[in-house]
């Protein structure tokens, strides 16, 4: 193989023209010849067994060329890349025949997309605020309330009439202009009253009724009620009231944080809340200020981003989406099904998201370059360690799945988010009020490694 010519035809665009000599490609001719020639029939041979200069003089020399080609073709591309230097970020290329015969060999031409030749601004002295975190003792109990919640149980009533927040066990069937309708009876139904989750007045007409009572519930059904035929029209629903249930709260003391947690008082469970409370707020304000700093560099970015950049990172998004849907027992289609979207419609929401963080990634790989950040091997060794404990598989697996190279592009875009930051002027100021709506995030993949999703793909195969 020859790189004959790597010629630069537009803005992130080159044009690699590729030769292989005539011997090389007589021996691919050969091998597509063994592997497809017993599919050939030809007069006065069994099935397969004519040799090839009969198959090549009764179809034609060019036989097998596409086969021949197909066969080298990967191998040519890759080489080519390297030699070239260029660093090629999707592999839909153009292809253009220049020249192919037996004597010869080929000339092709192939157009591909390479990284963009960006610019960023200033990446020292950026300035970032930086709130301090605390705790509330409110914030505590409120987790401590929430912990109550999930290990409630509900209990009968029986000495008094429904009241709001009640559940009550009912019988009912709807009638409209005095005829039954489709989904409009239910026997045992729980309904938590005042929760909103019937046509308007329903619920209320049941408070103040007592266990056993049956009686009539007066509606009318919205305007814009999803079954049409409904819609607008008065309703009448004969009701039986069976039972009343009310949730009851454990205790909240030493008892119920043995319960609950490996602590033998509510005193250390507090403390350990407050604790990881204050070390999940703490993470939040550094990622944020991260953002905040390498947003200033993205901000600065000089230079065309090739929509393809772009576009991989959609399809990268929507497949993760996937992937989560997956775990729940969903698959994309379904999900678009239920949303009444398609995949194209759907694909364009993840599109701020998607430019952002490729952005994000071109900006720290450039500091990366500029500063010469790199990974040294005991880095890479300690992730391949981390990646094989969080997904459960020996390390060897790890390894084979994932090149160490791309570990090394990760740990090193991680490092220079560690450069900006010691770099930058960061003020710490109060904590924003609660009530004062927190900027959204710039992206969650700054330090998003392609390694982790190529383990997913590993551990699924």
């Amino acid at each position: 193989m020859s790189l004959k010519e790597t010629k630069k035809i537009a803005t992130n665009r080159y044009e690699l023209e590729i030769t292989v000599d005539g011997e090389k490609f007589r021996e691919a001719i050969k091998e597509a010849y063994k592997r497809n020639g017993k599919k050939i029939n030809v007069p006065g041979f069994r099935k397969g067994k004519a040799p090839l200069s009969i198959v090549e003089k009764m179809y034609g020399e060019s036989v097998f060329f596409e086969d021949a080609l197909n066969l080298l073709y990967n191998d040519l591309i890759e080489d080519a890349i390297n030699e070239s230097g260029l660093k090629v970020i999707d592999d839909k290329m153009d292809f253009d025949l220049v020249s192919i015969s037996k004597e010869e060999g080929v000339d092709f031409k192939v157009a591909l997309t390479t990284y963009p030749e960006i610019e960023i601004g200033e990446y020292k002295g950026l300035k970032a605020e930086k709130p301090v975190v605390k705790v509330e003792a409110a914030e505590v109990n409120s987790q401590i309330k929430a912990m109550a919640e999930r290990n409630s149980r509900m209990v009968s009533v029986e000495d008094r009439a429904a009241k709001k927040d009640d559940t009550a066990v009912i019988d009912f069937e709807g009638f409209v202009d005095g005829v039954a309708f489709e989904g409009g009876k239910a026997e045992g139904h729980n309904l938590i009253l005042g929760s909103g989750q019937f046509i308007p007045g329903f619920e209320d007409q049941i408070m103040g009724k007592k266990i056993g009572e049956e009686f009539d519930v007066n509606v009318t059904f919205p305007e814009e009620y999803g079954a049409k035929e409904l819609a607008g029209k008065p309703a009448v629903f004969k009701v039986k009231l069976h039972e009343l249930k009310v949730k009851e709260l454990p205790e909240i003391d030493d008892e119920f944080a043995k319960d609950v947690s490996e602590f033998d008082t509510l005193k250390e469970l507090k403390a350990d809340i407050k604790k990881k409370t204050l070390e999940r707020k703490k993470a939040a304000v550094e990622e944020g200020v991260e953002n905040e700093l390498v947003q200033q560099i993205v901000d600065s970015i000089k230079g065309e981003i090739p929509e393809a950049m772009f576009e991989n990172r959609l399809n990268q998004s929507v497949e993760e989406f996937g992937y989560r849907l997956q775990s729940q027992g969903l698959n994309l289609e379904t999900y678009l099904q239920y949303t009444g979207s398609n995949l194209e419609d759907f694909k364009k929401t993840f599109r701020p998201q998607a430019e952002s963080q490729v952005k994000f990634r071109l900006a720290l790989e450039k500091i990366v370059e500029l500063e010469n950040i790199v990974a040294d091997e005991k880095d890479i060794e300690a992730q391949f360690e981390k990646l094989a404990s969080d997904y459960g598989v020996e390390i060897d697996r790890v390894k084979a799945a994932i090149p160490a190279s791309e570990v090394a592009k990760d740990l090193a875009v991680g490092k220079a988010i560690d450069f900006i930051k010691a770099n930058a002027v960061i003020t710490e100021v109060e904590e924003a009020k609660e009530e004062k709506k927190a900027p959204a995030k710039k992206t969650t993949t700054a330090k998003k490694t392609t390694t982790k999703k190529a383990a997913e793909k590993k551990e699924e195969k």
